[in-house]
């Protein structure tokens, strides 16, 4: 722009502050296209970048008091709609964050179920003294107890397999529970 265009927006900007509206107009109307531009080349969209130019214009109306007409106008005006474009980048990113957020009371739901470590090495302690108490146990005890209680074979099943009677099955799966508690209780 040349020297004699910054210098009549320097007397435009003065004739705006003195409350004449046509001066703003004519200055608008000399730098939309540049703000425009600028806005559709950052924003991506035609109707964001109107959106951008629209709040250029007015923030720059109301800020019109502490432009530097030292300076030129078109710049001004510029670095104006750039912060307006970085402005509606952060509405976007924080709607497309809300846009995926849930209500606070669902985290509740996210929540790991997972025992804490202490409680699972408990547990894994205790899985472990019942195994070994399981081993420990006679053949004659440990086989239908493991048929039955683990693998979930009916008393039946398990008579049939180990090749005695339903009331042997009965009986030995009884005395491995008392052996059982008694180790496990000791």
């Amino acid at each position: 722009m040349a020297g004699g265009d910054e210098a009549d927006d320097a007397a435009l900007v003065a004739q705006a502050l003195a409350g004449r509206q046509m001066a703003f107009t004519t200055l608008m109307a000399r730098h939309r296209e540049a703000v425009y531009r600028l806005a559709r080349n950052h924003v991506g969209g035609e109707a964001d970048a109107l959106d951008v130019t629209q709040e250029t214009f007015i923030a720059a109306f109301a800020a019109l008091g502490r432009y530097d007409t030292a300076r030129p106008l078109r710049g001004w005006l510029l670095r104006i709609a750039l912060n307006k474009c970085h402005d509606g980048a952060r509405r976007r990113a924080v709607r497309r964050l809300f846009a995926f957020a849930r209500p606070l009371d669902d985290a509740l739901d996210v929540a790991d179920a997972a025992p804490d470590p202490e409680r699972a090495l408990g547990s894994a302690r205790g899985v472990t003294k019942i195994r070994a108490a399981i081993a420990a146990l006679p053949a004659q005890l440990k086989e239908p107890l493991i048929l039955c209680a683990i693998e979930g074979l009916s008393q039946d099943e398990a008579a049939e397999v180990l090749r005695t009677s339903r009331k042997a099955v009965e009986t030995r799966i009884y005395r491995a529970r008392q052996k059982l508690s008694a180790a496990l209780e000791g």
